[in-house]
């Protein structure tokens, strides 16, 4: 499996996140990183992306050694890192899932104006599902999310932008019309799924958006259905953040 995403200097998402999830699944994750930020659990406090010549090599270096069957994305920071993407993607068989990482908890942007629009127009149409948050769904689709339905409404909208399949997380909804907080809702192109557990309040989510895609993508690579993928995931994070214990003075990531 590969992870496409930036390093998490305090060990708690992104690349780092990304790994633990592939190694707590019994498959095997190699890495390019994007970006390197200065992260702790109060937030992002810098961002370097890197050039677009290491993140290449980076991409040369593992496609030419390892039979990569899965790939998802985090922080890509900017478009020069979506064309690099692009290039060593595009014809491959390589189911990807996007992870589209726009800011930080703490609001850092961490994807530029200019890198939202390529996602919209060259990554998504690549990608076999997304998994938006609330907040991230409404950038990309310029729809307000208050409701399921509106989730159903922006899931239809990313789907007709070229993605197979669209999940977004409903942990930021207040209205769930009797269903259960944290539902998210999955559009597959022609059906909605709900996926409901029991939610777990606390503060410690650093990392949470990581988690759930690293380990839906590493279901999807020991040959699960997507529908089992989701539903796998959504009880691993559940388990995380019941188990996750105060690790610095912010939001303490969900345990791994």
């Amino acid at each position: 499996m590969l992870t496409i995403a930036g390093s998490d200097s305090g060990g708690g998402a992104g690349i780092q996140s990304d790994l633990k999830t592939f190694k707590n699944h019994g498959v095997y994750g190699a890495s390019v990183i994007t970006s390197i930020t200065a992260q702790n659990t109060q937030g992002v406090q810098s961002t370097y992306e890197l050039p677009a010549r290491i993140i290449t090599e980076q991409f040369s270096s593992v496609l030419y050694d390892f039979n990569i069957k899965t790939a998802k994305t985090g922080m890509l920071s900017g478009p020069k890192v979506i064309d690099v993407i692009l290039k060593y993607l595009k014809k491959k068989k390589i189911k990807l899932i996007v992870d589209p990482v726009i800011f930080s908890k703490n609001s850092y942007m961490l994807l530029s104006k200019k890198g939202i629009k390529s996602m919209r127009e060259k990554l998504l149409p690549l990608a076999y599902l997304i998994t938006p948050n609330i907040p991230e769904a409404e950038i990309l689709t310029g729809i307000k999310i208050d409701t399921i339905e509106h989730l159903e409404t922006s899931a239809v909208a990313l789907n007709e932008m070229g993605v197979k399949n669209v999940l977004i997380k409903g942990g930021h909804l207040k209205d769930t019309i009797g269903l259960p907080l944290g539902t998210d809702v999955l559009f597959d192109g022609k059906k909605f799924y709900l996926f409901s557990t029991n939610y777990v309040k606390t503060r410690n989510t650093h990392g949470i958006g990581c988690t759930l895609s690293a380990a839906i993508t590493a279901n999807l690579a020991k040959g699960n259905s997507l529908l089992n993928s989701i539903e796998s995931a959504k009880q691993y994070v559940v388990k995380g953040l019941k188990r996750t214990v105060k690790i610095g003075k912010g939001y303490s990531p969900v345990e791994q």
